[in-house]
């Protein structure tokens, strides 16, 4: 037990990965988005721990967790810490990456999955077409290029804001949320460390199998990308919809959690009254 009289620290063979636990009954697993930390769900777990056993891990090489030393999939990660738990098949719920690595979940081990809810995001195989975010990913090149680890958190969360604001329009406190998870993450890597994340392939193909519920809670702000990804989601899958958190960008549950939680709690008892 590490930081808190919930939160864990499992050991994977090669390295540990943090993860927060707390409440009880069936499994929701709350994934966080890239470069952030489980602490992007705090304003979540209290809502959410009274009805479930609720498990937020931080990615390998996010947060508390340990950096890969050897090719990884996030999914394996999931899927190992759920088994070490011995709990499944868990509602997942996840934010850009994390959502992600949901739907990557459901694909590879199907078996650990009850239902899906994504936000911003599609499959691991996102495609991007906005010139806004080549002017951001020049602006991260430029600050590696320099070294200027800061320059490149700021080009980073400006993500969060989307391409219709500034982060001087986003709540401040939000904003020193992500800034301080990014860093934290950032400060875990060196640019010349190997990359080890293995990749799921055909995601989008493969995405036509998946049967459980899906459901994609989207900022009304966000990148058309983003959002343009999650509507293609849920229209390949079997049971999916969407719908929207408006006045947000990439982090509904953090600009707006009271809405972004009831929706999620509304979803939570569609499917709990589906097992009957």
């Amino acid at each position: 037990m590490i930081d808190g009289s919930d939160v864990f620290s499992f050991d994977t063979g090669h390295g540990h990965l943090v993860y927060r636990d707390v409440g009880s009954g069936q499994p929701l697993v709350l994934l966080h988005g890239g470069f952030l930390d489980h602490g992007m769900w705090d304003d979540q777990v209290p809502v959410l721990a009274p009805g479930y056993r609720v498990i937020a891990p931080d990615a390998r090489g996010h947060g508390g967790s340990s950096n890969a030393s050897k090719p990884f999939r996030h999914t394996d990660d999931l899927a190992a810490l759920l088994r070490h738990l011995d709990v499944g098949p868990a509602i997942l719920v996840g934010l850009s990456m994390g959502g992600a690595i949901a739907v990557d979940t459901a694909l590879e081990h199907p078996n650990l999955v009850r239902a899906l809810v994504v936000s911003g995001v599609g499959t691991s195989e996102p495609e991007f077409q906005d010139p806004w975010f080549d002017e951001i990913h020049a602006e991260q090149a430029r600050a590696l290029a320099a070294g200027d680890a800061e320059g490149w958190v700021e080009a980073f969360i400006r993500l969060g804001a989307g391409p219709h604001r500034t982060l001087d329009d986003v709540n401040q406190d939000v904003v020193r949320r992500l800034r301080e998870m990014t860093r934290r993450t950032v400060a875990k890597h060196t640019p010349t460390e190997p990359e080890y994340m293995v990749p799921v392939t055909d995601t989008w193909a493969r995405a036509a199998k998946i049967t459980v519920p899906v459901l994609a809670i989207n900022g009304g702000i966000d990148s058309d990308d983003h959002i343009g990804m999650a509507e293609r989601l849920v229209r390949t899958v079997a049971n999916g919809r969407a719908t929207t958190v408006e006045d947000t960008g990439h982090h509904p549950n953090m600009e707006r959690p009271d809405a972004f939680n009831e929706i999620l709690g509304n979803f939570l008892r569609t499917v709990s009254g589906q097992e009957g």
